[in-house]
Formats: C-alpha cells, structure tokens, sequence
C-alpha cells in the first residue's frame, strides 16, 4: 500500500535556524521586489505583486498575506556572502535578482503544465489569462538583470553575466525535461538517469547554485570561493529535485497542496519511474503499459505502489542523501564563520527534510 511522504524531521533547532535565515532573507529582499515591480505598467505591475502574494486578484492588498515562497534561494544567497566574509545587505539584490527569475519560471511553467492552482490560489494564467501571464514572467525576468545592474555596485555587470549564464542552463534543463514527455518509456530511446540528472541540475540546481555563486561575488568573495559555493548549492539543488519527485507521487495533498500522484497523472519522467523502467524487466513493462495510456485512480495506485516495491523511491531517496554529502564535503573546502556552516546545515537539512 502506497504511504505518503514523511520525511525524518530535523531537531527543533536545525528548524528554527532555518526559519529565521528564509525569514531575514526575506526582510531584506522584499523591498527590492517591490521597488523593482513598482517599476512595471499598473496593470502588470498588479499582476505580478497578485504571483508574488501581495495582493488579491483586484490588486487589493491580500488580507492574510500570501507566503510568496520558501526565500531558499535568497537565503542561500546571504549565506554565501557571510562565508566570505562580505555583507548580507551587498547580497541582498542578488538574493531578489534570482528570486525574480525563480518566479518568473513558475508563472512558465504553471502554463505549460496547465497547473490552475499555486500556494492555494489560482494561477496567473487561470486568474488572468496566458497572454497576461506570459508577459508578467517575461517582466519578472527582465526586472532581474535590472536590479544587478542598479544595485550589484562595481561587480552588478560581472553579476549580470553570471545571471544570464545560470538562464541558459535553467531553460536548457526545462527543455530537456519537456523533451522527455516526447521519448518511449522503454527502449534505447528512452530517458536515461543520467540525463535525468543533467535535467535536474539545470531545472533546479542552476538557480540555487546562481544564488550562492552571486551572493558570494558581491559580497566580496574571490572567483574560487564563488565557484565552489555555488558548485555546493548546485548539488543541493539535485537533491532538492529529488525529493520534489517523491512529493509528486507521495506527498500528502494537505501539506504539498496539488494532488496526490500527480507526477504519475501527468506521466512525468520523474527519478522514481525512471529508476524502475531502467530496470528492462517485467515490472518496467508493467509500469511502462500503466503510464502509456492515461491511467485512472486505479491504475495511479497501482504504479505507486509498483515504483515504491521495486525500489524506485529507495533509489531516489538515496541520490538526495549522496547530493547532500557531495555538498556538504564542497562546503568544507571553503573556511567560513561556525555561525555561517551552521547556517549552510539548517538550509540544506531544510532542503531535503520537508513535505511540500
């Protein structure tokens, strides 16, 4: 019988620090967020604080707030700079530049995978329409290489560059993922964990490996410094993606807010299915048969449970913990604060130990 995801907790104070990074994080980059939207036309400008959590769909203020998201990546961002010795506020555009370009992914991506609901609201596409949705990311987007360059100082150039490298490797992951819904699901032609994990890099370790790498950049560090943090957050990003998959097909509804399976209902080539259809035996079969055509309630159980005997949820649990060592022991290369490791610890405990 199929069980839903209950990760090992980490101790109340590996939580608490955690908390308080995201939270510090997003005290200092918010208002960078909104003077950068306040630039924007009304109307889009509206659009976009409605996708950030500001406001309601009329443009009102949104009474409660929105969470506009977890502030991982920012956060990350603000820890690198503090490894190098450099100040959290120098960081701190660079914490709002990636988190404009993380939203900016998310409005794209809930339209190419129909998604109408996102932190328990409708979507902005859903609520205002793909035209008005595809403009706000591309706005979201632009307003990321504006805030480097008003605001990274002497290095917001070299920032910018860096920015739109990590881009090409976040859009070059997108399309290898979209690219794999057209590949067999068994065969020589089909998606391999090794490209799985090319994907995964790109789609999600880029940007938090962007964050760490520009935090660390303007907040004074030297290329070598930069390039091992963010080569760190990189692999906490792939472990990152890892326990997305497991969320798409155990995730508690409740917690995860989007439907239990939902990875197997839009027949994704998530780790867990890939790890079993490599197997080439009859259970890959078997699975490869409940994926092809579009499977009901039944069959969803049926594959999960199938995925999670053959050890397809094992195996991915098991890459999350090898790219969380892999960071780690990139982390140890860099001489930073205790404060500052402990930090490093309770972001990446974060990262994997979670239920939505």
């Amino acid at each position: 019988m199929t069980t839903t995801v209950q990760p090992a907790s980490p101790p109340a104070s590996t939580r608490a620090l955690a908390a308080d990074l995201t939270g510090r994080a997003r005290d200092l980059v918010e208002p960078y967020l909104r003077e950068s939207v306040a630039l924007l036309e009304p109307g889009l400008a509206a659009i976009c604080g409605y996708h950030l959590g500001w406001t309601g769909p009329d443009g009102s203020p949104a009474v409660p707030a929105v969470p506009a998201g977890k502030a991982v990546r920012p956060a990350f961002a603000l820890l690198a700079a503090e490894a190098v010795c450099g100040s959290v506020r120098h960081a701190a555009p660079a914490g709002a530049a990636v988190e404009l370009i993380h939203n900016f992914s998310l409005i794209h991506d809930d339209i190419m995978d129909r998604d109408e609901e996102r932190r328990r609201r409708p979507t902005v596409w859903k609520q205002f329409g793909v035209p008005a949705a595809i403009l706000a990311g591309d706005a979201l987007q632009t307003l990321a290489f504006d805030v480097l360059l008003r605001h990274g100082g002497r290095r917001g150039p070299q920032a910018a560059e860096r920015l739109a490298d990590s881009l090409r490797e976040l859009v070059d992951g997108q399309a290898r993922d979209l690219c794999f819904a057209e590949r067999p699901w068994t065969g020589p032609e089909a998606v391999t964990v090794e490209e799985y994990r090319a994907m995964a890099l790109g789609k999600t370790g880029s940007l938090l490996a962007c964050a760490s790498g520009l935090g660390a950049l303007l907040g004074g560090g030297t290329a070598l410094q930069a390039a091992t943090l963010a080569e760190a957050a990189g692999q906490l990003g792939l472990a990152f993606q890892c326990v997305d998959d497991i969320l798409g097909i155990w995730g508690d509804p409740a917690l995860t807010g989007k439907p239990a399976r939902g990875d197997l209902r839009e027949r994704k080539r998530s780790l867990p299915v890939l790890a079993v259809l490599s197997g080439a035996d009859a259970p890959a079969r078997h699975l490869a048969d409940l994926l092809t055509a579009e499977p009901g309630e039944a069959e969803l159980l049926v594959a999960a449970d199938l995925i999670e005997e053959q050890g397809g949820r094992a195996l991915c649990e098991h890459e999350a913990t090898t790219a969380l060592a892999r960071a780690h022991a990139l982390l140890d290369r860099v001489a930073m604060p205790a404060s500052t490791r402990a930090g490093y610890a309770a972001l990446a405990a974060a990262c994997v130990a979670r239920t939505s």
